[in-house]
């Protein structure tokens, strides 16, 4: 008996997953259940048949669908994300139903049955995995298909190596109202000066553990490219979002706004290194400059160097010649002292009291291993104040230990720009914004694309009463890192500067985003609580003060008094007042 034959066709597919059904079901089955079953018949199946499409099948915690219109599968998509936004956001954020969703155009092979098969389905399902939780990620094909059809903003993400699919494909991501609908911002406009980012050179060695040599290869050439002051350098924090992902090099230009691209690659062998660099001119792709660069892993400080000194020559020799401002001399610290900072940074970007610990369990253990370097020993007195600022430690010990940190980094480089910072941090808590302003400014100075730096001066200016400063330069530090890892800091910073203000409705949403990123930070609470007294918004405050509660159960209306870091009377009494009208009676 002959095989019917196989049906092939070109359709859309939508493949949708619900985040978190496992602990959503354990949490309330009936309720999970149930709420899902209603958003599927009231909301998601009428915008489904809408928009002509056809469920394939169901799954308990997603589906798979099927358009003949690419641009009728990305509208129902986003019409269903923001309406599950919508019918959830009473809820509480660990009760809320949210998808992930992913759209592919492709070949299927389409069953008697109505089931898809094929690559086109594969794909469909891998992008959903690489969705944000209420996100939608598509295909270069889904792209290239709607320029002009929709009215949505789409961000590429460069090439990813999907699980089980062999060639690499181009993503993009929505860009929705995730974000509380703040503002948004519009697409970076090229510097009109020499502009760079560095992708995180590839480890080509077998051992995996070399990718902290390979990572501080990069490290190295950005913080340097950084110091010339005629660059404009996009920060190591959002580069290494890119890390082992394949990049299409014009789509990263136009999406952080560069106009050259360096990459590279590190291969070593028993005390050999081979690091390839080459530059690439991002709004054509064509490759400017290429060499490569062979010695002993004893010299590879050397080596980098020589490295950053080629990419600035060629792109301009009369910076090289007039503005090139070198470090002082690299303190000789070893890569493992190194690797200790780098992960302590990751710890303590995450803005909690467990992870701010670890992360000064890590620099203690830097420190042991080199003595003499500075920012180790710089950004555990960081650490320490800010654990003093959010009440996890007594302020007074916190600025004693912090002092003696500071002393001993700024003997070993005073040119180091994290111990400025922490002089900031000693600066808030004496309410003394002058010495705010003109420490970070200094750490500035040493380093003009330091994006954290420029992040902390707008906090600076937030709390010495100058709101619009601020918001400048917290703008500028997001220009500099759009993909920052701190980013949960900088809505915090936004957040300060609009309550300075008065601008208590974008304060507010700017708080809750810092609270969603990083839910044991203390002070997006405090702030946004104090915005929704200010507004009579009692569910968001409600809401806002219930997790303080289980944050920071210490915290309290005298206590507060004594550590706000406002400078000026007014303010302070304007956030204590906000905050009693949230509901902090005591």
């Amino acid at each position: 008996m002959t095989s019917p034959p196989v049906e092939r066709r070109l359709a859309a597919v939508l493949a949708a997953d619900v985040v978190g059904y496992s602990r959503l079901m354990e949490r309330d089955e009936h309720g999970t259940f149930q709420r899902l079953k209603q958003h599927r018949q009231e909301m998601i199946e009428p915008l489904i048949a809408d928009h002509h499409g056809r469920i394939v099948k169901l799954m308990g915690d997603g589906a798979l669908c099927e358009f003949q219109s690419v641009v009728q599968a990305v509208d129902c998509a986003i019409l269903i994300q923001e309406a599950m936004a919508e019918r959830e956001t009473n809820l509480p954020e660990e009760d809320r139903i949210r998808f992930r969703i992913g759209i592919n155009l492709g070949d299927v092979i389409h069953e008697q049955d109505g089931d898809l098969y094929g690559d086109g389905v594969n794909v469909a399902a891998r992008l959903e995995a690489e969705a944000e939780p209420g996100g939608i990620c598509i295909s270069g094909t889904v792209y290239d298909h709607l320029q002009g059809k929709l009215d949505c903003v789409f961000e590429g993400l460069g090439e990813y190596r999907l699980k089980n699919i062999e060639r690499p494909v181009r993503v993009y991501q929505a860009v929705l109202g995730r974000a509380s609908d703040l503002p948004r911002r519009s697409a970076p406009v090229l510097p009109d000066r020499p502009s760079i980012a560095v992708l995180p050179f590839n480890n080509m060695s077998a051992d995996p553990a070399q990718d902290f040599f390979s990572d501080g290869i990069t490290e190295d050439i950005t913080t340097a490219l950084s110091r010339l002051k005629g660059f404009f350098v996009i920060a190591r924090n959002t580069m290494f979002t890119y890390k082992g992902k394949s990049v299409d090099v014009r789509a990263l230009g136009r999406e952080l706004g560069v106009r050259y691209v360096l990459e590279g690659s590190v291969r070593s062998a028993t005390d050999r290194v081979r690091v390839t660099a080459q530059l690439v001119e991002a709004a054509t792709g064509s490759h400017l400059w290429a060499d490569h660069y062979d010695g002993k892993l004893d010299d590879i400080f050397a080596i980098q160097d020589e490295i950053t000194a080629s990419v600035v020559g060629r792109i301009g020799p009369e910076l090289l010649a007039a503005e090139r401002a070198r470090a002082a001399r690299k303190p000789s610290h070893r890569l493992d002292a190194w690797e200790c900072v780098v992960r302590a940074l990751f710890l303590f970007s995450q803005l909690s009291d467990e992870c701010s610990r670890d992360a000064l369990v890590l620099l203690d253990r830097a420190i042991d291993l080199d003595p003499d370097y500075a920012q180790a020993r710089a950004m555990r007195a960081w650490i320490t104040m800010w654990r003093g600022h959010q009440g996890f430690v007594d302020m007074g010990k916190a600025i004693a230990l912090a002092d003696v940190e500071i002393g001993r980094a700024l003997a070993v480089n005073e040119d180091e720009p994290w111990i400025h910072l922490a002089q900031a941090m000693v600066g808030f808590a004496a309410r003394d914004n002058a010495l705010c302003v003109a420490t970070i400014t200094r750490a500035i100075e040493i380093n003009p694309n330091f994006a954290f730096a420029h992040g902390q001066l707008g906090l600076a200016h937030a709390m010495g009463g100058r709101s619009v400063e601020a918001v400048a330069c917290i703008d500028h530090a997001l220009r500099l890192s759009p993909r920052e890892a701190f980013h949960g800091d900088y809505c915090f910073f936004y957040a300060v500067a609009y309550f300075q203000g008065a601008r208590y409705d974008l304060g507010l949403r700017y708080a809750q985003e810092a609270h969603r990123l990083r839910p044991g930070h203390v002070y997006p609470l405090l702030i946004g609580i104090s915005c929704a007294g200010h507004l009579g918004d009692a569910d968001a405050a409600a809401g806002m003060l219930k997790d303080l509660k289980v944050i920071a159960p210490y915290i309290t209306r005298a206590s507060l008094e004594k550590m706000s870091a406002f400078a000026t009377a007014e303010d302070r009494a304007r956030h204590v007042d906000g905050l009693v009208r949230g509901g902090l009676n005591h």
